[in-house]
């Protein structure tokens, strides 16, 4: 049984407060965000904090301001409510013991009081006659006899769901057809022998009551989703579900040597991405490609255009991976599609401390608003404007000894004091006649511009490498470029 053709979408987000939010996870949570506005549907947030040796509110509040920052409002969930709520499994507790009652009331479910030493040894037993080593079904049919000796010796058990004996086909709305065959598929734990509800319970029964229309969640738990569509068809039975909703199973994002990127691999937290200064639009666009594609010539778009055009059915089910460089290079796009002002206003966080480096005294707005333009050219993430404009700001150039090596060659002196004196008499309202004042000492020295300019940056910016160099000496001004060539000059003739 599956979800009514034409019945309204509704999809879920459902994330574990468990540290930093993590890449893949804003991969799976775009992705139903998308298909919900692209069918006009509903968004569910819901919190899966269950476990409370895991869990923690600032994990809890470090989502919230994830989904805030990303741009992703949810119908319903916290801070906005809805007609299922609490949206937290911890505040949910009494509805999956009366769902486990039921289940245990009309047979779907039982007691299990095999020990964990039991359980391993046929498994191994298992391994070694080369069947199925899953679990054997050991308990399923107790006699009361049975149940009293072992309550006698102190047991205390889990309940675990009945399986039916057929084989169970769905159609992934990813992968196509699939087909699981019983003894790959057998009984499974869902409420803990201290009596608190497992995931393999407390997630379908969410979704059964909150009405979801479809799954969409990672590759990793495509193997629970034959137990969870015959719970489903219990749920259906005892009146707690409508339907079984369709399933769809996103690729897994890949990070370095083939393994799937894990929470561990410093490129997979959202954090990281938000401290450099990856814009969400930046961001979100490389992660929808990690899977899909708005079309097969064009990586860059917006996120309207990629709503406009979501489906799940596009999803490539190949593992994606996750390049860097690549989603750089898209967020520096995404940069320099802002409005200017848009763009200066987005800087600000680095421009001040603790990431800028000059005094706050010592910040000049009409210089930022002259400078923002060419900086916007350049960027890649945020955060590098910080060494772009620290030259407009700090009394003194950044001391880089690599780039003054570089730079600096025999001879530089003499051409130093050259282009300063051709620079002293330019028109400092132009960058044109500054570029020809470095060119023309240049060519007194025997040199094209590229080499000519070199000494000069250094010596005003610290880098060899940085924003337009003739724009930056009109912001800096006549009096600082002057006094920094002939500190420059000090320096080189000791």
């Amino acid at each position: 049984m599956a979800s009514a053709p034409g019945s309204p979408v509704r999809v879920r987000f459902c994330p574990s407060p468990t540290g930093n939010p993590h890449v893949g996870l804003v991969r799976t949570a775009l992705f139903n965000w998308a298909y919900a506005k692209h069918h006009g549907g509903t968004l569910v947030f819901r919190i899966e904090d269950t476990d409370a040796a895991r869990d923690s509110e600032e994990s809890y509040h470090q989502l919230l301001d994830a989904m805030r920052w990303l741009g992703f409002d949810w119908d319903e969930g916290p801070e906005v409510g809805g007609p299922h709520a609490p949206y937290r499994q911890s505040e949910r507790m009494d509805i999956y013991r009366d769902v486990a009652r039921k289940l245990l009331d009309a047979g779907h479910a039982y007691h299990c009081y095999c020990s964990q030493e039991e359980l391993d040894s046929r498994r191994e037993a298992a391994r070694a006659a080369g069947r199925p080593s899953g679990y054997d079904g050991h308990c399923r049919e107790l006699t009361g006899a049975q149940i009293e000796e072992y309550r006698a010796h102190g047991r205390e058990p889990i309940v675990r769901f009945r399986m039916p004996d057929e084989t169970i086909t769905f159609t992934d709305l990813v992968r196509g057809e699939l087909t699981f065959t019983p003894e790959n598929v057998p009984d499974y734990g869902i409420v803990r022998a201290n009596g608190a509800p497992l995931y393999t319970l407390v997630n379908p029964v969410d979704d059964a009551l909150m009405e979801i229309t479809h799954v969409l969640r990672g590759e990793d738990l495509l193997s629970s989703t034959p137990r969870q569509i015959a719970l489903y068809q219990a749920l259906i039975e005892l009146g707690v579900a409508k339907s079984v909703p369709a399933f769809g199973h996103l690729p897994y994002v890949m990070g370095e040597g083939n393994k799937k990127l894990s929470k561990r691999d410093p490129q997979s937290s959202l954090n990281l991405y938000r401290e450099r200064g990856f814009l969400p639009e930046g961001l979100l666009n490389y992660l929808s490609l990690l899977g899909w594609s708005l079309s097969a010539d064009r990586d860059v778009f917006t996120v309207d255009e990629m709503v406009a055009a979501f489906e799940v059915t596009d999803v490539n089910p190949n593992p994606a991976r996750f390049d860097l460089k690549k989603c750089e290079a898209i967020n520096g796009d995404h940069i320099r599609l802002l409005d200017p002002k848009d763009f200066a206003e987005r800087c600000r966080p680095w421009l001040q401390a603790p990431f800028a480096p000059w005094a706050p005294e010592a910040f000049d707005e009409t210089k930022w608003q002259a400078v923002a333009p060419h900086a916007q050219t350049r960027l890649k993430v945020l955060s590098e404007i910080t060494d772009n404009v620290d030259f407009l700001f700090l009394p003194e150039p950044v001391e880089d000894e690599a780039s003054w090596n570089k730079a600096m060659k025999e001879g530089s002196d003499a051409l130093l004091r050259t282009a300063r004196e051709k620079l002293e008499a330019a028109d400092w309202t132009s960058a044109d006649s500054l570029k020809e004042a470095v060119l023309a000492a240049g060519e007194a020295h025997g040199l094209k511009l590229g080499k000519a300019q070199a000494p000069v940056r250094v010596a005003v910016t610290g880098r060899t490498v940085g924003l337009p160099l003739f724009e930056s000496l009109e912001i800096l001004g006549r009096e600082k470029t002057l006094a920094r060539i002939d500190a420059a000059l000090a320096k080189l003739t000791g």
